[in-house]
C-alpha cells in the first residue's frame, strides 16, 4: 500500500468531545452576541479545549499515520493495537461520575481536576518529546531533522509501548474534557451560554487541526519541498519532538494561568480576577448574576454532589427518562447518511491518483473556517431560539403572519419547519446530505489523464469546505440544544453521556459500510499468464495484483451505490422521523430532561 493510499486511513474531523448545560435563558434575554463580560471566560474555554485537542490530534490521526508512512513493516493488525490507545476518551463515561463526585471545596469542584491533570499532561507531553528526539522512543522517526539520515528507516517499533504512552495521554485528555464540561456549566452566565459549545469547536478543532494535518504537513519534507523550498531537502520544517515538547510547554503555562489568574466561580469571587473590576463595576456585574444567572458551582456544591452513589444513581435515572432515550437513538441513526461520504470519499479520490499533499492543501483550508464557523452557527443557534420564543409570544393561537408568508419563509418551513434552537442541526443535516452527493460527482468525474485543472481542485475544495461547514453547523446546533436540557447537578456526565452516544453514532456504521463498497464492487482480473479474464464479486483486490500478479479493472464501483443508499436512508430518516422529533424535543419543558 503506497503513502497516498494510507492517508485514507486518516480521520478529517477531530472526535467531538462532550459539552456543557444550563438552564434555558429568560424570555425577556434579548441580546443574541456573547456577552462582554463573558469574555474572559469565552477566551479561557478556547483555550482549554486547545490543549485537549493537542494529543488527541497526535494519538487519533499523526502516530498511527507516521506508524504506516516509514515503519514499512507495520501491519494494519498493528495499527489496530495501536488504536487501543484511543479508547479512554469513547470510555470516560465510566469514570466521569468520579470526576464530578470528588474535588476539593478550597480548590473547586473543576478546578481540583483540571489543574493537576493538565500539569500532567504537559509534564508528559515534554518528556516524551525529549525521548523521541533523543531516540529512546519511537527511534528514528526524528533522524533526517538530527543526522540528515532517512525518516523511512524506521524499524522496531514497539507497538504496545507506544500505545500505553499515548494511551495515557488519552486517558489524561478525556479526564480533562469531563471536567471542562462541568465547568462550562457555570463559568458563563446564561446569556453566554450556547457560546459554550463555540468555544469548544474552536478550542478543540484548533488544537486537533495544528496536531494532525497542520503538523503532517509541516513535518513532510515533500509538502515543505513542493510549496515553500526551492532547494529540496529530505526533511521537514517541524519535527515530532520538537513539536511534544513545545506543546508540553503550552501545557504548563496555560496551567500556570489558571492557577494564579482564575477562580472556580469568577463572579463571585472576592478577588479581582477573570475579569478585574472596580467597585462600580463589580456592583454592576452582580445585576447581571442576578438577571442573567451564572451563579457558578454554589448553588450545586453540597453532600449530594459529592456523593458519587448519588451522581451514579441520577446518572441511572436519566438514562430511563423516555426523552433522553428518543434523543440517544437519534444520535445513534443520525449519522448513517454520511458514512460513505467521509469515510470513502477521500479514499477513493486517493486511488484515482489525487496526490497527498494537494488532499493536505483542502484539509489545511478548512482549518480557519472551522474557526469562524463555530462563532456564528452558535448565534444562528440563539437567534433561531429567540425567534421561536418572540413568535409564540406574540402569536399564542398560532395565528400566521400574512406578511411573511412569502414563497422563500414558506420554502424554509417545509424544508426545516419552525424555527428553533434545533434549527440549524437540521440545515446540517440537509448540507450534509447535499456534500455526499456532491461526494459521488466529485470522484465521477477525477480527470481521466490524471491531471487536475484548477476548475476540478476549486469543485474538491468546496465540497471538502460544505462538508466540514454542515458538519460544524450540525455539531454546534446540537450542542446548543444540550446546554439546554441537561442537569448541572450531574456535571461533565450527563454531557459524556450524550457525547459518547453521539460518537458512537459516528462510528457503529463505518465497518458495515465499507463491507457494503467492498461487496458491491464487481472487477476484473487481467491476468498476463492467460487468456481468461476472471471476474470477482467483491472480495481483497490483492488477490489479484499479487496473487495472480494481474491488472483490475472495476466493473462496477460499489462507492457510488453504497453512497446512493447511505443518502437515501438519510432522506427518507429526515422527511419521516427526524425533522418530527427534532420539533418535538425542541419544544417540551426543560424539566423532562432532569434527574427528578
Amino acid at each position: 500500500m503506497t503513502v497516498d493510499e494510507q492517508w485514507k486511513m486518516l480521520p478529517i474531523h477531530p472526535p467531538r468531545a462532550g459539552n456543557t448545560a444550563m438552564e434555558p435563558r429568560s424570555n425577556s434575554n434579548r441580546d443574541k452576541s456573547i456577552a462582554k463580560h463573558d469574555l474572559p471566560q469565552f477566551f479561557l474555554l478556547i483555550a482549554l479545549y486547545f490543549v485537549q485537542g493537542v494529543p488527541v490530534g497526535l494519538a487519533f490521526g499523526t502516530i498511527p499515520f507516521l506508524l504506516k508512512s516509514m515503519a514499512k513493516e507495520t501491519s494494519f493488525a498493528s495499527l489496530g493495537v495501536f488504536s487501543i490507545a484511543t479508547y479512554p476518551y469513547s470510555l470516560k463515561i465510566l469514570w466521569s461520575p468520579i470526576v464530578d463526585s470528588f474535588y476539593s471545596k478550597k480548590i473547586g469542584r473543576r478546578r481540583s481536576w483540571i489543574i493537576p491533570i493538565q500539569l500532567t499532561s504537559g509534564i508528559m507531553l515534554y518528556t516524551l518529546g525529549l525521548c523521541i528526539s533523543k531516540g529512546y522512543i519511537f527511534q528514528g522517526v526524528d533522524a533526517a531533522f538530527h543526522s540528515g539520515e532517512s525518516s523511512e528507516k524506521i524499524h522496531n517499533v514497539n507497538i504496545l509501548t507506544l500505545a500505553w504512552y499515548f494511551g495515557s495521554l488519552v486517558f489524561l485528555c478525556a479526564t480533562q474534557d469531563i471536567a471542562v464540561d462541568g465547568w462550562a456549566l457555570t463559568i458563563l452566565s446564561t446569556q453566554s451560554l450556547s457560546y459554550a459549545s463555540t468555544a469548544q469547536t474552536v478550542g478543540l478543532n484548533m488544537g486537533y487541526f495544528l496536531s494532525f494535518t497542520v503538523f503532517l504537513s509541516l513535518n513532510s519534507n515533500e509538502f515543505i519541498n513542493k510549496y515553500f523550498r526551492k532547494i529540496p531537502q529530505n526533511y521537514g520544517w517541524v519535527s515530532l519532538g520538537g513539536y511534544m515538547k513545545f506543546s508540553g510547554l503550552v501545557y504548563i503555562l496555560v496551567t500556570i494561568y489558571v492557577v494564579f489568574a482564575t477562580r472556580e466561580n469568577p463572579f463571585n469571587s472576592n478577588r479581582n480576577i477573570l475579569p478585574s473590576f472596580d467597585k462600580e463595576h463589580e456592583k454592576k456585574q452582580e445585576m447581571i448574576i442576578v438577571e442573567h444567572g451564572g451563579g457558578g458551582d454554589d448553588d450545586y456544591d453540597n453532600d449530594k454532589t459529592r456523593n458519587i452513589m448519588y451522581i451514579y444513581r441520577c446518572f441511572i435515572k436519566v438514562l430511563q427518562l423516555k426523552t433522553v432515550r428518543t434523543l440517544a437513538f437519534i444520535h445513534l441513526i443520525s449519522k448513517i447518511a454520511f458514512q460513505c461520504n467521509e469515510g470513502a470519499t477521500n479514499l477513493k479520490l486517493l486511488e484515482k491518483g489525487f496526490k497527498r499533499e494537494d488532499l493536505a492543501v483542502t484539509v489545511l483550508i478548512d482549518v480557519p473556517f472551522e474557526i469562524i464557523f463555530g462563532y456564528y452557527v452558535a448565534k444562528w443557534s440563539s437567534d433561531s431560539e429567540m425567534g421561536r420564543m418572540e413568535t409564540s409570544n406574540r402569536y399564542p393561537n398560532g395565528m400566521r403572519r400574512s406578511s411573511s408568508a412569502t414563497r422563500s419563509n414558506k420554502l424554509i418551513r417545509a424544508l426545516v419547519g419552525d424555527a428553533g434552537v434545533l434549527t440549524p442541526w437540521l440545515w446540517g443535516f440537509l448540507g450534509r446530505l447535499l456534500s455526499a452527493t456532491l461526494g459521488s460527482y466529485v470522484v465521477h468525474q477525477f480527470p481521466q489523464d490524471g491531471q487536475m485543472t484548477r476548475g476540478y481542485f476549486l469543485l474538491v475544495i468546496i465540497q471538502h469546505l460544505l462538508g466540514s461547514f454542515m458538519a460544524t453547523v450540525q455539531f454546534v446546533g446540537i450542542s446548543s440544544f444540550h446546554t439546554r436540557i441537561a442537569d448541572p447537578i450531574l456535571g461533565g456526565t450527563y454531557m459524556t453521556l450524550l457525547n459518547t452516544l453521539s460518537n458512537f453514532g459516528g462510528t457503529w456504521p463505518r465497518i458495515f459500510v465499507m463491507w457494503l463498497i467492498n461487496y458491491l464492487t464487481i472487477y476484473e482480473c487481467k491476468t498476463p499468464d492467460t487468456e481468461k479474464n476472471i471476474i470477482f464479486s467483491g472480495g481483497n483486490m490483492d488477490v489479484c495484483t499479487k496473487g495472480l500478479n494481474g491488472e483490475v479493472i472495476i466493473l462496477r464501483d460499489g462507492y457510488y451505490l453504497t453512497n446512493a443508499i447511505c443518502v437515501s436512508i438519510g432522506l427518507c430518516l429526515y422527511v419521516f422521523y427526524l425533522k418530527k422529533k427534532a420539533h418535538q424535543l425542541q419544544s417540551l419543558p426543560v424539566t423532562a430532561w432532569r434527574c427528578k
